[in-house]
């Protein structure tokens, strides 16, 4: 009952006439973001940064978080019409919904994707709503040892799952958490790092690296390494499904949802592995000869339905993580936790006592906002698709007109533009050796309090590390932490031996 006068609360909060509208903008500027070939909500979130710093905190959260999850709605339409998938999350709604789109169902198409993803969000925001507060409840017992290695945790998952290598995730991480110690040290108040740069004293502003890496970085990459691809559209038909696309497509939305929540709300990064096995599930699970004929030729509406509810699903569970422990599993809420620091808020085990009528409201601004976006999908899918028609060059200055008046506006500070695009040039060299940008934006907010924590946790020490092996939990967490570092090699090992001696 206390969740639930706490929801009623947060609904209270979400449904003024402000916040409304900008859930609504923030809903529609994702759905924009994600029809958008190449350019991610975490490229919008974090081109957005700067210029809500005037803005009501709540609404803010709002506002991105409306373009959190429009971004995964709007993803599917350039997947399915131009087989173009915008962020990594919609590849395999892509597979099969491209082949309907070219067999003349790029409708049903649309539809089950939009209508999945409402499911499959709601079903997500009311497992947000019902765990989350028991999750923040057991962490706040938690002391600086266990906190520490919390942030090791999300060092570990977020270096090892997000890009190829972890070797390049870790090399991000270092750099990010290098960044993090430049300015005044918390406890002496020294400057370190600064190379006797008074600018550099109060440290590099979170913005700037988010705007930078993401933003910056993604424009200049497009224009020196895709600005040669042409792209060929599938013709929209009306968006409708039969009743057999129902009856096919419910099942698929449900077990879409069951298989995503779960990876949602462990710190193992992104959305590949869910959507991946729903598809997966979905292959095998179709019995009917007819719709098994369909993958990979015409096009099943499962492998459509599926994957973008696993999708979906995903990205509202990892809010889960985000808010209590303060861990992002993503790009996007890496920045969205930079955004929640930009105004003083720290999410994690104290975010439900000190913050609980912002969380509450951002909780019920979830349920508001996938009724908004089911609304501006289904009727209005001819007018996102049309934004496909916007030339690149001219988008993507915009852009960089967008963030450039946005970091400038910060300070006022030439000295950050410089920085702005000396970040954008770095940007551009990691994405084109394939090192992960989220570790670097992970390292540098998490590192300070990883910082802290390490100090406090050794004060209790009295200068011992092995306070670290006295704490069950603690202990627990270090077994996690070597888990995720030692199992997926081992796993490739022994899949490894087992092609050798199949081969053999």
């Amino acid at each position: 009952m206390d969740i639930f006068g706490a929801l009623l609360q947060g609904f209270a909060q979400a449904i003024t006439v402000s916040n409304l509208l900008w859930c609504l903008v923030g809903c529609a500027l994702g759905t924009a973001v994600g029809v958008l070939p190449g350019i991610g909500p975490a490229v919008a979130v974090a081109m957005l940064l700067p210029i809500t710093g005037k803005v009501d905190v709540t609404a803010s959260m709002i506002f991105f978080a409306g373009i959190y999850y429009g971004a995964m709605y709007g993803g599917s339409t350039t997947s399915i019409l131009l087989n173009t998938p915008g962020e990594t999350a919609s590849m395999v709604t892509a597979m099969e919904g491209n082949k309907m789109a070219k067999s003349g169902r790029a409708g049903a198409a649309l539809a089950t994707s939009a209508i999945g993803s409402f499911v499959a969000g709601t079903i997500a925001t009311i497992v947000v709503t019902l765990f989350a507060p028991y999750v923040a409840e057991f962490a706040v017992k938690l002391g600086p040892p266990e906190y520490f290695m919390l942030m090791l945790l999300a060092f570990t998952t977020v270096s090892a799952v997000l890009g190829k290598s972890t070797l390049r995730g870790m090399t991000a991480l270092l750099i990010g958490l290098a960044v993090g110690c430049i300015g005044l040290d918390q406890i002496s108040g020294q400057g370190r790092y600064t190379g006797g740069i008074p600018e550099l004293l109060d440290g590099i502003e979170i913005v700037l690296v988010a705007v930078g890496l993401f933003a910056v970085a993604e424009v200049i990459y497009a224009v020196l390494y895709e600005g040669r691809v042409v792209e060929t559209q599938n013709t929209m038909s009306r968006v409708h499904m039969s009743a057999r696309d129902w009856k096919r497509s419910i099942p698929a939305w449900l077990r879409g949802t069951a298989i995503g929540a779960p990876f949602g709300c462990i710190p193992a990064g992104g959305t590949e592995i869910p959507t991946f096995l729903s598809y997966a599930a979905e292959k095998k699970l179709t019995k009917n000869p007819e719709d098994k004929a369909e993958f990979g030729t015409t096009g099943a509406i499962e492998g459509v339905a599926g994957p973008e509810a696993a999708n979906n699903a995903t990205v509202t569970a990892a809010l889960i993580p985000l808010l209590t422990l303060g861990i992002p599993t993503s790009n996007t809420t890496a920045i969205l936790l930079g955004a929640f620091q930009n105004y003083g808020i720290q999410p994690g085990p104290q975010l439900f006592s000190t913050s609980a009528a912002l969380v509450w409201a951002l909780i019920a601004s979830l349920y508001i906002g996938n009724i908004m976006l089911l609304v501006l999908n289904l009727p209005m899918v001819g007018l996102w698709v049309k934004l496909l028609k916007i030339p690149k060059p001219q988008l993507y200055a915009g852009i960089l007109i967008f963030a450039t008046v946005g970091a400038y506006g910060m300070r006022q500070s030439s000295f950050d533009l410089v920085l702005l695009y000396a970040i954008g040039v770095i940007g551009v060299l990691m994405r084109r050796f394939d090192f992960p940008t989220a570790p670097v934006v992970v390292g540098m907010i998490l590192g300070p309090l990883a910082e802290a924590q390490l100090r406090n946790a050794m004060s209790i020490g009295e200068g011992s590390a092995v306070i670290f092996l006295q704490r069950p939990m603690s202990v627990a967490l270090i077994v996690v932490v070597l888990a995720v570092l030692v199992l997926p090699r081992v796993a490739k090992r022994l899949s490894a031996r087992k092609l050798r001696m199949q081969a053999a």
